[in-house]
């Protein structure tokens, strides 16, 4: 088992400036500061954010607000110019960004234009595709544009299996795409994107661990990830999707037969000290777990990103959570560290 890759380590310590480890020990130490006086006290800024490309999407996975088209908030798509105001205003604090949040990124015309707008600030910037648009002149691109990381969802290695849960999906064209990548990176001898398939384990698709595990070095991709799925309504899972092999699964039996979330609830998230995630209309919520953003915590159409990070919403959100973190809807199914690596 391995939790890194040295060449992609190297590219990511590569990033790294004086001002923005400054930053990030700034962020620890007041995070465990807080920690041990159970009172929220916030230095510095995120070292990593997550960013919005859209909210569309071509496949209609039963676990996902944008496969179901499920979403309270309004769809859409992150235009170039608000991306860059933002990424002018933080950059020099940050070292991490992840162009995703809900939706497929590459139905954004504009996404690799933005990715490389951020590639040349010096942000170590990552992704994650169902990997049907990576047509060989998309994938030449995004070579280009200089993407640190890329995640390549691969739910099966058959079409059978693979469609239970990417409803809609090819499983071809998923390959497809990760050889087009692997192609152009060699080509244009480029050591990034780091290539790793993500392998959503679910009870239809259990029996294949080991076939991806051969079907990734097949490719030729860096490395593949076993990730637990997220079960909105985990007590009944209605479309039977728990696998029955508790070391990928999110959830687990108390004594009384009921299913809970194996991770439990402590009263602290090092997430809402290093990070936070910014929709593509400008919100800005705690984490990924908040899909239809109901805690806004700012906008960035009206507020720069300085002024929410330490606003009173902030302060209020981070209060609660580690007063009273079980009583925060977001924080019920959080699956924090459920994720399993290999090579």
């Amino acid at each position: 088992m391995a939790y890194f890759n040295w060449n992609d380590s190297i590219n990511f310590l590569g990033k790294l400036t004086f001002r923005k480890g400054w930053n990030a020990l700034k962020v620890y130490s007041s995070y465990q500061i807080s920690r041990f006086r159970k009172k929220p006290i916030q230095w510095g800024f995120p070292v990593s954010i997550s960013f919005e490309p859209t909210t569309s999407c071509n496949l209609r996975c039963p676990e996902c607000p944008s496969g179901l088209r499920a979403f309270t908030r309004p769809t859409g798509m992150l235009q170039k110019d608000f991306f860059r105001e933002t990424i002018d205003d933080i950059h020099k604090d940050l070292l991490y960004l992840i162009f995703y949040f809900q939706g497929e990124p590459y139905l954004n015309p504009d996404f690799l234009e933005m990715v490389k707008y951020a590639h040349d600030k010096g942000i170590y910037t990552a992704t994650s595709t169902n990997a049907h648009y990576l047509t060989d002149e998309k994938a030449k691109k995004t070579v280009e544009s200089g993407l640190d990381r890329l995640i390549i969802s691969i739910d099966g290695t058959t079409q059978d299996v693979y469609q239970q849960y990417r409803v809609g999906g090819k499983l071809e064209k998923v390959l497809e795409g990760a050889r087009n990548i692997v192609k152009w990176k060699k080509e244009l001898k480029s050591k990034t994107p780091f290539i790793f398939f993500q392998f959503l384990v679910v009870k239809p698709n259990e029996h294949q661990i080991e076939e991806v595990k051969k079907l990734g070095a097949e490719i030729g991709v860096d490395q593949v990830r076993f990730k637990t799925a997220q079960v909105y309504d985990y007590e009944n899972d209605p479309h039977q999707l728990i696998p029955d092999n508790h070391k990928y699964s999110r959830y687990k039996k108390d004594n009384t037969g009921k299913m809970r979330v194996k991770s439990g609830l402590t009263n602290r998230c090092w997430k809402l000290w290093h990070a936070n995630v910014i929709t593509w209309d400008g919100l800005v919520v705690p984490c990924c777990f908040d899909k239809d953003a109901m805690h806004q915590l700012g906008n960035l159409k009206s507020q720069s990103f300085r002024e929410i990070w330490n606003n009173d919403n902030y302060r209020q959100f981070r209060t609660e959570l580690m007063t009273s973190r079980k009583n925060i809807d977001i924080c019920a199914n959080c699956s924090e560290g459920l994720s399993v690596w290999q090579d």
